[in-house]
């Protein structure tokens, strides 16, 4: 651990004596004060600015260049006018433009932020750290965000309702917005004060001017914002909206004779409820009965070789809306004791068949409901509560027409309690989570946890101007459950603690419950100047388990970091800005084991031109891994160095596209990566735009596991060289009639190629050289009859031990055709037409032979989806 502690202080303090050079730039802060429409009739939003209502207030510009090139004057200038009554907030935006022809009125879906735009941040809470964003584009789209950790999150997942209407002058463009206050969150006060933010782009320089100034080495965005006063004797607006739905689902599939569950089709009618209800003006109770996530996005296509769970975004409304308010990401990177996918996955039951027999399994779980209590107080505090009831699932399997259901998934009950309180007037905070996991075990569900509960604790403090911080947190989990569930958790790739050289774990299979700890503390300097620095330590105790409702990818670890940037700001004639990086990272298990350390340049650039270079190289010089032999001995693996190189061009022309590399190398030629990207978006009209992410990655590994089989009472852990092929494409069409109207296509063929060869066994796993970490078989000892590999290691002509033939070839097709109609604000009718197919093809073919026979040449399964819903606002 001596070499751990000396790592950490000489690397973040050689950082430290570099940064030391000058302090957050003091800007004052502009006020803007508003007046009511009093006795005149409010405004029609229509985009022109002659309503009575304008005269009550005056208009303020004077704006700032924010970027490219910060505190000079725009190159054309801007002003607004903010009003207010009873229920609305009304803003007004006069854009002056002197190359009327160079407007930009690009249509996009909402939140697609394309073309010329205005946009005003409200800070009602005034904690100086959350916002409400509104942007409206010239072409009248609509675009709004919940901002949150002083400017680093900014959340499009809130669809507040609201109004906006644009129009086209002789002297440029002007803006009405209506707001109403309902769908912000502020406290009752006499006079509100509120953090005031207006912004504007332009889109063909590149040039966003801001009302309030911020330096660009400011520490925060939502800290630094202006105030908005003269809010007089408004009242918070209770919010109350209710969204029912109806689903029309039909779904067309290949027949399979003989299989009842896939006679060619099926049909579905369903509803459900969605509603919205403000208990107070700052706390708002959602719920969700049967909801239906049909139109969302189909997840990516993925295949993983090392064991570990795969990490999908969060894409279905009810979940990702005030997602920052449950987040607690507590170490580093996706572990999280917070994963909603978790909430309706596909059930964990996996019924045996007999010959003759088929099944019908449920692919996700019911949710019956759900309910989430969230908002902020003006008192600064963060309050967070959801709650989720997912029903019984069983699979129906027919045996020669006699049906019978066997349950995969129990009636649980999921819940997540946070809170979070401001102090020391913002700059500080303290929170805490809470989550359960229950379920109502029964039949043959044994092998899943009763009962999972974890809580943490998290702090923040920043000071001098919020340049500098020091944040941490401490969880702790428990699980409990039958013997078998609990040696489950312990042998899961997770945990391991079946390992056979550990020391300080053993697996123990009477257990029936499990209690772990983790946490993080990190300290650094996060504006100010052009250094900004972080360091600190992570760590997860064998024990800990947050898989039930939370993300965690590996326990037993304790993690070392130092970061240091250098940020280069005021632009010259040839770059924008530039962003270097030096890390510094080392990592023990909690035996003391010495497992990585790692070395981490990035850097990138944005040119005067608004193109943009990515560059980042790793080294390893030390690489150990418990999990890599699953239950088998630690592994070394061979010195490591990686190089990534993305580049790309001007995302304002009708057509732009990046273009990157990866490439890794181990040592002694044990392991090489190489992965290309090509990625262009071409938009011809304004209403129309093509995009596509192609990939294609070559993996090569001498030491790839395969299979543990017993010899002699010894155990073989069985490798082999991989030769791994990956191909994606992600294809995307919108066409948008109007903002409201719109039509979108999303595909995905995606496939992986595994072949196999040289297979070898573990010789000794921590030798320094890979001629001695494993022994190769020789082509007398292995052997292949069909798909079955015999290995006969003494050649006394008797197979020792067999494994399966480890080839592979996995191809998957995954398409959404989405017309999305918001026919009036807030409701909306989904016409959803998906294809998909999942299948696998021989590893003998060349991608391009697999493609065409697996996905062009197949029938698809097919859904055809008709969702409305209605909102009602009371």
């Amino acid at each position: 651990m001596l070499k751990f502690s000396l790592t950490s202080v000489i690397v973040f303090f050689t950082f430290s004596l570099f940064s030391q050079e000058s302090a957050n730039i003091q800007v004052p802060k502009r006020v803007y004060t508003t007046n009511s429409v009093e006795n005149k009739k409010s405004p029609i939003i229509d985009g022109h600015l002659t309503d009575d209502a304008w005269q009550n207030s005056e208009w303020q510009g004077d704006f700032v260049e924010w970027r490219p090139d910060e505190n000079t004057t725009p190159t054309q200038p801007t002003k607004f006018k903010i009003i207010y009554d009873d229920k609305f907030l009304y803003i007004a935006f006069k854009c002056y433009d002197s190359e009327l022809d160079k407007i930009e009125k690009r249509l996009s879906r909402r939140d697609g932020f394309q073309g010329d735009w205005v946009e005003i941040n409200i800070d009602s809470y005034n904690d100086k750290r959350t916002a409400f964003s509104f942007t409206f584009t010239v072409a009248g789209v609509k675009g709004d965000e919940f901002i949150s950790e002083n400017g680093s999150s900014w959340d499009s997942s809130w669809n507040p309702i609201w109004y906006g209407s644009s129009k086209l002058d002789e002297e440029g463009w002007t803006a009405e917005l209506k707001i109403p206050f309902s769908q912000l969150k502020f406290g009752d006060a006499a006079e509100q004060i509120w953090g005031l933010q207006v912004k504007r782009r332009i889109f063909r320089e590149e040039e966003r001017s801001i009302w309030q100034r911020i330096p660009l080495e400011s520490s925060g965005y939502v800290s630094e914002f202006g105030e908005l006063r003269g809010l007089r004797n408004i009242k918070p607006q209770k919010q109350l909206e209710i969204q029912p739905f109806v689903v029309n689902q039909y779904d067309s599939y290949p027949k399979e004779p003989g299989n009842p569950y896939r006679d060619g089709s099926d049909f579905d009618l369903n509803g459900g409820l969605d509603a919205k209800i403000g208990i107070t003006n700052d706390l708002t109770l959602d719920l969700t009965v049967n909801p239906d996530f049909g139109q969302v996005e189909a997840d990516p296509g993925a295949i993983v070789l090392d064991g570990f769970q795969i990490f999908f975004k969060e894409q279905r409304p009810f979940f990702v809306e005030n997602k920052n308010i449950f987040d607690y990401e507590f170490a580093s990177g996706q572990d999280n004791l917070f994963y909603s996918r978790r909430i309706g996955r596909n059930p964990h039951g996996r019924p045996q068949l007999q010959d003759g027999e088929f099944i019908d399994v449920p692919k996700n779980t019911t949710i019956l409901g759900a309910a989430k209590f969230s908002g902020k107080t003006k008192s600064g505090w963060s309050l967070g509560l959801l709650e989720s009831v997912t029903g019984k699932m069983y699979a129906e399997i027919d045996s020669n027409g006699e049906k019978r259901d066997e349950l995969v998934e129990p009636l649980t009950n999921y819940l997540v309690a946070r809170a979070q309180k401001d102090f020391n007037n913002r700059n500080s905070y303290v929170g805490a989570i809470f989550t359960s996991t229950n379920r109502r075990l029964e039949d043959n569900l044994d092998f899943l946890r009763e009962s999972a509960v974890s809580a943490g604790v998290d702090f923040k403090h920043n000071w001098k101007n919020r340049e500098y911080y020091i944040e941490g947190n401490v969880v702790a989990s428990t699980v409990s459950g039958s013997k078998e569930s609990i040696a489950r958790t312990q042998k899961s790739i997770t945990h391991l603690f079946n390992r056979v050289d550990a020391g300080h774990i053993k697996l123990d299979e009477n257990r029936t419950s499990l209690t772990g700890t983790g946490g993080k503390l990190e300290f650094g300097k996060a504006g100010g100047g052009n250094w900004r620095y972080e360091g600190g330590v992570l760590w997860y105790s064998p024990e800990l388990e947050l898989n039930d409702i939370g993300f965690l990818r590996q326990a037993d670890k304790i993690t070392q970091f130092a970061e240091v940037q250098r940020l280069y700001l005021k632009p010259t004639s040839f770059y924008r800005n530039i962003r270097l990086q030096l890390g510094q990272y080392s990592t023990f298990d909690f035996e003391g084991n010495y497992n990585r350390m790692a070395y981490e340049f990035s850097g990138n650039i944005s040119y005067k031109n608004n193109w943009w270079t990515e560059v980042e190289a790793t080294y390893n010089p030390v690489f150990y891994s418990n999990a890599h032999l699953r239950s088998g001995p630690r592994w070394r693996f061979a010195k490591e160095g990686g190089l990534a190189l993305f580049a790309g061009s001007d995302n304002r022309k009708k057509f732009y596209s990046t273009m990157g590399f990866v490439g890794n190398r181990g040592a002694e030629n044990t392991f090489t990566y190489n992965r290309y990207v090509f990625r262009f978006t071409y938009q011809p009209i304004d209403a129309f735009s093509l995009s596509m992410d192609n990939e294609f990655s070559t993996e090569n590994s001498k030491t790839q596991y395969i299979a543990q089989r017993t010899i002699n009472g010894a155990t073989r852990y069985v490798l082999g060289e991989i030769d791994q092929k990956t191909f994606s494409s992600s294809i995307r069409l919108n066409y948008n009639l109007n903002p409201n109207l719109s039509l979108q296509y999303y595909g995905q063929p995606f496939i992986s190629r595994g072949r196999y060869s040289k297979f070898n066994y573990v010789a000794d796993p921590t030798a320094s050289s890979i001629d001695n970490r494993i022994a190769l078989y020789s082509d007398s000892q292995i052997t292949k009859t069909g798909d079955v590999y015999s290995v006969d290691e003494d050649l006394d002509s008797a197979s020792d031990y067999e494994f399966e033939d480890p080839d592979f070839s996995f191809v998957q097709f995954r398409s959404n055709l989405v017309l999305r109609w918001e026919y009036i604000p807030g409701s909306e009718i989904f016409l959803v037409w998906s294809q998909g197919l999942t299948g696998d093809a021989n590893p003998s073919d060349a991608l391009g032979r697999s493609l065409n026979q697996q996905i062009l040449d197949r029938k698809k399964d097919n859904t055809l989806l008709l969702k409305a819903t209605y909102r009602f606002i009371l």
